[in-house]
C-alpha cells in the first residue's frame, strides 16, 4: 500500500495551471512546482530560498515574496 505522500490527490485549477492535470502525488506536485519556479526564474537572486511569485504561482501561494519553507503550507491548501 502506498503511503500518503505517494497517493494521487485532486488539485485545484490554480495549482493545475502550474503542474498540469491531476490527480497526482504530493511528491510529484512538489517536483513540478520547483521545475516551474526554476524555469521561470522565480527565485530571488540574492537569496535562492526566497520565491518571488509570478501571476500564476501567486494564485496558489499569494503575491508576496515567500520563504521556500512556508511555500509548502500554501500549496497544501490546493491539494484535496
Amino acid at each position: 500500500m502506498a503511503n500518503a505522500l505517494q497517493a494521487p490527490k485532486e488539485l485545484t485549477s490554480e495549482l493545475e495551471a502550474i503542474v498540469g492535470k491531476g490527480p497526482m502525488p504530493r511528491t510529484e506536485v512538489t517536483s513540478k512546482v520547483w521545475a516551474y519556479i526554476k524555469a521561470n526564474g522565480l527565485q530571488k537572486e540574492s537569496d535562492k530560498r526566497t520565491i518571488v511569485p509570478d501571476a500564476k504561482l501567486g494564485a496558489v501561494i499569494g503575491n508576496d515574496e515567500i520563504n521556500m519553507m512556508k511555500m509548502t503550507g500554501k500549496i497544501s491548501k490546493h491539494i484535496k
